[in-house]
This record gives C-alpha cells, structure tokens and sequence, in this order.
C-alpha cells in the first residue's frame, strides 16, 4: 500500500477503518485498484491510540479474520474467550444462560481489544497489491452518474472511480451528500468503557446485568482482566466520569456483587454518545454503504463490528461474482444482490436490539415483571434460547473453524 498521484480506480473506498480496511483486504487477488481516503494519518492507522472498546467477536467474525490474516497480528495474551454468558435484571433470582458445550462449541465467542483490530487491519492491507492510501484526507463532495463517480478532496484533487464505497461512520456525511437518509434512534444515554484487574478468575464467562439505573457489561479478556461497559442516563455521565480511579473501581466491584473480588482500572475510561443509526439503503447508483455507515448498533448485542466485518465480505464476494461473469463491478445487480442479503441479516438483529435496550431500561414495574418473566421463559423454552444463541454468535456454521 503507496500513497499516490492516481486519481482514477476501479473503487474509492471513503473510511479506513475496520470495515473500509476489511473491505479491501477481501478484494485482494482481484486486480482491482482501490484507493482508501482517510482523514487519519498513516501513522495513527498504523499505531492506534488505546479508546477503551474491546470488540465480542463471533465464530463468523473470527474466521473471516483468520483467512484475512489479520488473527496472526493480535497477540495471543490479548485474546479472551467467552464460553459462557449471563444476562441479569436487577436483584431478580432468574437469569439467562448462555453455556458454549451447550451448543456443542468450545466457546461462545472471543474478546479482541478495538486498537488491537484496527492495527491488525492496517497490517494485512499495508502490502497488498493496487491498494493506494490517503491519508489526511477530507472528502468535501461525492457524486456518481452513469458511468463514473466522482469525489472531491479538500485540497481539489479530483477522484473517480467505478464504484464509491462510504465506511465512514454512522454519522457518515457521504451519506447524506448522496441523498441516502438514515432513521436514527438516540437513545439518551451514554456508555462507559474500559478495562479492570480483578483478584477472582472470570471463568470465560461474560454478564450483562440489567441494574434499574445503569447497565453493567464484564467481558472477560485474557487472565485476570475484564472489559467494563457501564450504560447510563447521558446527564449523569459526568460524574461517574469525574469519580477517582480508586472509587470508580470500587464502584463497579460492589455493583457487580464482589463477584470478581477487588477491581483496579488499567486504562482510562472513554465515553460514546448511544445512538443507534439504521440507512434506509444501502446502494445507489455506483455507491455502497458498509460498516457503520449501513448499520450503527447499540453495542449491548456485541454486534457492530460483526456485521461491519460480514458485510465487507459480502459486497466483496458480490463484486468477485460480477468481475468472474463479465460484469461490471458497479453493477446495480451485484449492489442489489449485496443490499438485499446484508439487509435479511441486520434487521432482525437491529430492530430487535433496539426492543431489548427499550425492555431492560424501562424502570416501570409492568417491565421489571415482563423483563423476568422474559428471563424465565428464554431458560424453560430450550428452541427460542438456541436460536438466540445461534444470531449472537454464529456457531451453528462456525464451530469448528481452527
């Protein structure tokens, strides 16, 4: 990968994150010539900063990683394994449980930190063939016609391309400056994240546990530390925020039932705004959306980056299905053929999603009594829990990946 002077390609990716820098390591072998337009320097691509997310991986996810070759650049002290999970509601005696021998896997899922992903992506793209990178570079307008589309660049230069894919986020502005509205759900609430030390083992088992003020997430990474995610109401962010490491730590060991013991916070906490984003399509003429920028979750399913990752390799294998018949690749059919099948397999997740944060947040008694009779029902109903389990973590065609 070279920063150049070319300014015509076969595919102008607007985004190199994870899904733009996914998206590009799938096309490798095909010959295209793809150039990745980012805002961030080559070096922050290179080295990303620690922001506290640690990303839940399902068995699809970390086989796509696998073949990509990004798996070998995170290091194996880095990786957690989830084999098991629970869902908690406030002091209710039920909870729902999610064990991997269960389903006749080794583990539910893994636990990668976000920095770490990133870097691993930037790696595996830095050497491939007909993949230029420009970085420090703002897209000021994008436009397609019937042969080309075209965008500009803040400093004038001129780009065209067969086909222009925005990864830029969910508040993509590519998106809007092609006219694709998005249905947005804010949420009201901010999400609390880093990492803790604990004096207990975690046993791989992940909980997600459904407080009437806040949401607790204890992810288990790697020996004795655990990825904390703490959802609460935005206008009480601040202070948990403002709390000293010693408290906060504290803080989180007694609302988590000392269950892991004492707690020590090893990174700085980092706070996002939640707010769902859902484009109402993800094609138009010679454009696509991927990653955030198609489908911004709420992050209590683990699913964004999945999808993100799913959805890269699925408009890249369309493309690889139109170069292999003679089509061209911003065929409308290959877009549509990518749109209608990322679409079937993010609804049901996004819309559902978003029914679930409405039920666990609602502090009305009517909710509390549905949320624990939901939990009952989930563990007597073995057919309705399979199949939660198999959209959460994909293990039904995925368990035997190496």
């Amino acid at each position: 990968m070279a920063t150049t002077q070319q300014t015509s390609f076969d595919i102008i990716v607007i985004g190199a994150g994870p899904a733009g820098l996914g998206f590009a390591r799938a096309l490798e072998g095909t010959g295209l010539e793809v150039a990745l337009v980012e805002t961030q320097s080559e070096e922050v691509l290179a080295s990303p900063p620690e922001d506290g997310r640690d990303i839940a991986l399902t068995h699809t996810s970390e086989a796509i990683m696998r073949e990509a070759g990004m798996w070998a650049h995170i290091p194996a002290d880095e990786i957690g394994t989830i084999r098991d999970a629970r869902v908690l509601n406030g002091s209710s005696p039920f909870a729902l449980h999610f064990a991997a021998r269960k389903a006749g896997a080794d583990y539910l899922g893994r636990i990668v930190p976000n920095h770490l992903i990133r870097r691993a992506a930037y790696e595996v793209v830095r050497g491939q063939q007909g993949i230029s990178l420009l970085t420090e570079s703002e897209v000021v307008d994008v436009a397609t016609d019937t042969a080309r589309g075209h965008v500009t660049l803040k400093d004038g230069r001129r780009l065209d391309a067969a086909l222009i894919v925005a990864a830029d986020s969910r508040f993509s502005a590519t998106r809007r400056r092609m006219g694709i509205a998005a249905d947005s759900t804010d949420f009201g609430r901010t999400v609390i994240v880093c990492e803790m030390r604990h004096e207990l083992g975690h046993e791989d088992t992940a909980y997600e546990c459904f407080h009437y003020d806040r949401t607790l997430a204890i992810l288990p990474m790697y020996g004795l530390k655990s990825s904390v995610v703490v959802t609460l109401p935005t206008a009480r962010a601040g202070e948990v925020m403002a709390m000293a490491p010693e408290a906060f730590a504290a803080d989180i060991a007694a609302r988590f039932d000392m269950r892991l013991g004492r707690m020590e916070l090893v990174t700085e906490r980092h706070a996002y705004p939640l707010v769902g984003v859902l484009a109402r399509r993800f094609v138009a003429n010679r454009f696509a959306l991927i990653g955030d920028a198609a489908v911004g979750m709420h992050p209590v399913t683990a699913h964004g980056y999945n999808l993100g990752l799913s959805g890269a390799a699925l408009l890249a294998g369309e493309l690889r299905k139109a170069q292999s018949t003679g089509r061209e690749i911003g065929d409308m059919a290959a877009l549509g053929a990518y749109e209608a099948a990322h679409r079937r397999a993010v609804l049901p997740l996004y819309h559902g999603t978003n029914a679930l944060v409405r039920l666990f947040t609602d502090d009305r008694p009517p909710a509390r009594l549905l949320r624990d009779a939901a939990l009952r029902l989930g563990n007597f109903l073995p057919p309705v829990k399979s199949r939660i389990l198999r959209q959460l973590t994909h293990i039904e065609s995925h368990a035997r990946q190496p």
